[in-house]
């Protein structure tokens, strides 16, 4: 079995408005020193198999099609083994 631990965020390119809030709320407490705030999303998905290569393609799968929107989201994910 495998845990894939995914990160999805907003492309560099497309604005975060929710994140630009977070930015001018950090400012008005005090904490002039934040220049720019990302939001993005992280999930854990448990895959029950023990090939690889075929928790991959699923993971792939599932971000393609399901967790980001390929327009102004991208993703990254890590696979780690588990008992």
């Amino acid at each position: 079995m495998f845990k894939a631990k995914i990160f999805v965020s907003l492309k560099q390119s497309v604005l975060d408005p929710q994140g630009q809030v977070i930015t001018n709320a950090l400012h008005s407490q005090g904490f002039d020193s934040v220049v720019e705030t990302r939001v993005s999303k992280y999930f854990e998905l448990l895959i029950n198999t023990m090939d690889i290569e075929k928790a991959e393609e699923e993971v792939k799968n599932i971000c393609d099609k399901v967790l980001a929107n390929p327009n102004t989201e991208s993703w990254k994910y890590e696979l780690e083994g588990v008992k």
